[in-house]
């Protein structure tokens, strides 16, 4: 479940280190080559919205066989893209039914015992950033073989390969509610309501994964240019340095399954802001833009598996439609992060990346604290 939590996310980032070769080759602009990370991450919201909530109404395992195969369809369609639109075309739908990433999540939470549930999720998340960070090393790699095109063919046969995986090995889980398909969405918004929880979680989340976008989606044109002049293939290397943040997963997991989950987002959300002070320096040093990579990934998923883990632990009945409100208000984050970076890079250089990404993250650290400070003061 690991391993096809990641395949399927890994979807919307093939792109990221091909950006130079795919605008190039169809000939798209450097400020408007964000679209596509930012129509990936649209798409994937739309699905959280409107598709992992059925997790709640439909057995699951048809569910998400169904959904992964719609997602192969969609890298198929890029893998023969010959212009910007038919890739776009092929980007969303693979963007769209990959949200099955967020079925197989709170469908493993809910399978798991309450004593390893946080370490399970954080398994499983792992496998979801691994996913996000190495379909960069992965696309890079393809691509020196062959060409962007052949990145999203063989993805596809990949896809394929697991979903019969899946087929096989998964259980059936059936947990109906008596609810239609309108009122279901609509309950999202009543959970936001409802649930101070998951209202600055999902802020949180949100912020975390803007954060990220920050980062990555202008690193393909910071690397290709001077000093550096990587090929596809080294750029996608990068991918390995920020998958070591994965590694903090299931520790996060299990801190939050013995009640620390507080002081793990604190310690997420510091380490947000302290690594945007080597990558102000990643246009003259290798060392330090890599050691900012780390932290910050590694920030980021300390971030998310804890605000995962705690909004698990509240309306059990709900879990689907609570995480599909939190990766909703997430992949908002990362959409809003993408699309703005390209502009700030390609009008004012790497530095602005630097200057908006500190400022995000001390806005995060304020936020926190002070939600911090009021549950502190509800509890005496």
């Amino acid at each position: 479940m690991a391993f096809a939590t990641g395949i399927t996310v890994a979807s919307n980032y093939y792109a990221q280190p091909l950006l130079h070769s795919i605008t190039s080759d169809l000939s798209v602009s450097m400020e408007h080559a964000g679209i596509i990370i930012t129509i990936a991450q649209f798409s994937y919201a739309l699905g959280l919205l409107f598709i992992t909530p059925l997790g709640d109404k439909f057995e699951r395992k048809s569910l998400i066989l169904a959904l992964m195969l719609l997602s192969t369809l969609g890298l198929a369609i890029s893998a023969n893209a010959t212009s910007i639109e038919m890739l776009l075309v092929g980007t969303a739908i693979a963007g769209l039914f990959s949200a099955v990433a967020q079925v197989l999540i709170p469908f493993a939470a809910t399978i798991a015992t309450p004593a390893s549930r946080g370490r399970i999720v954080g398994v499983l998340m792992a496998g979801l950033l691994l996913g996000i960070l190495l379909a960069r090393t992965f696309a890079g790699t393809v691509s020196s073989f062959g060409q962007w095109r052949t990145v999203y063919a063989v993805a596809a046969l990949i896809m394929a390969l697991v979903t019969i995986c899946l087929a096989i090995s998964l259980p059936r889980f059936s947990h109906k509610i008596n609810i239609n398909y309108w009122r279901l969405i609509g309950s999202i918004g009543s959970l936001f309501i409802q649930e101070p929880i998951l209202r600055i979680r999902a802020l949180m989340g949100g912020i975390a994964f803007c954060l990220f976008s920050l980062l990555w989606t202008p690193l393909a044109f910071l690397l290709s240019a001077e000093p550096y002049h990587y090929s596809d293939f080294i750029i996608g290397l990068f991918g390995i340095a920020g998958a070591a943040g994965a590694l903090a997963s299931p520790i996060v997991g299990r801190l939050s399954d013995k009640g620390r989950g507080i002081l793990v987002t604190t310690v997420g959300l510091v380490a947000l802001l302290i690594a945007w002070l080597p990558l102000s320096f990643a246009q003259s040093s290798l060392c330090l833009l890599i050691l900012g990579i780390v932290v910050i990934d590694f920030a980021v998923q300390v971030t998310h598996v804890s605000c995962m883990n705690a909004i698990y632990q509240i309306r059990p009945e709900a879990r689907s439609r609570m995480n599909s409100g939190y990766m909703v208000s997430y992949f908002i984050g990362g959409m809003i992060g993408s699309i703005s970076s390209t502009y700030l890079f390609s009008l004012y250089g790497w530095l602005a990346i630097v200057y908006a990404g500190s400022g995000l993250a001390i806005l995060a650290l304020m936020i926190w604290v002070g939600y911090v400070k009021a549950v502190n003061r509800c509890q005496k």
